[in-house]
């Protein structure tokens, strides 16, 4: 009786092993790779506070201190990150305190972007020439609805931005937006 094991019929041959290593190789390299494009396509989960809350963040996605915005002029309507990082306007009121009410930057018409015009004192529309108001109310058309506006809250020096879901003060109805 021989114990020892036959060289002619090994467990685990050759091929069989060089396999097995280049399978591994292969698959620890491309899941490295699935890892890395699922991380950038997949944004990361931005933590919330009480009913929605964000934190306000400038365009590297950095949250902006209260007191940078608070040390503008009163009148002035800083350019924001809100939620779900739509252009926000906040607005310094004269006893230098943000506006509870933030103003979301997208026409009700098509959805562009716009540049509040300090000298006409208003929203103006490049694309179809919609006017909007101080507080976002429709002057001219062809934008149908008003602009959607967010709660503004300063606590510790960060600004929170929360979703507005109660009726809207401009128009006394229900928001077109919720």
């Amino acid at each position: 009786m021989d114990d020892s094991m036959s060289l002619e019929n090994p467990s685990l041959s050759r091929r069989q092993l060089l396999n097995f290593l280049t399978g591994a190789t292969v698959a620890a390299t491309a899941g490295s790779a699935l890892y890395a494009v699922g991380k950038f396509f997949i944004p990361p989960a931005e933590s919330t506070g009480a009913g929605g809350a964000i934190l306000a963040k400038d365009i590297l996605g950095n949250p902006i201190p209260a007191r940078q915005i608070l040390a503008e002029a009163s009148g002035t309507r800083a350019l924001v990150a809100g939620l779900a990082g739509e252009p926000t306007y906040l607005v310094v009121q004269e006893d230098n305190t943000l506006d509870a009410m933030g103003i979301v930057d997208n026409c009700t018409h098509l959805g562009c972007t716009f540049p509040w015009n300090p000298m006409d004192q208003q929203f103006q529309c490049p694309c179809h020439g919609s006017l909007y108001a101080p507080d976002g109310t429709v002057v001219r058309g062809p934008a149908p609805l008003p602009l959607k506006i967010v709660h503004v809250a300063v606590i510790d020096n960060n600004i929170l931005i929360s979703p507005w879901t109660e009726p809207d003060p401009r128009t006394g109805e229900t928001p077109w937006w919720v």
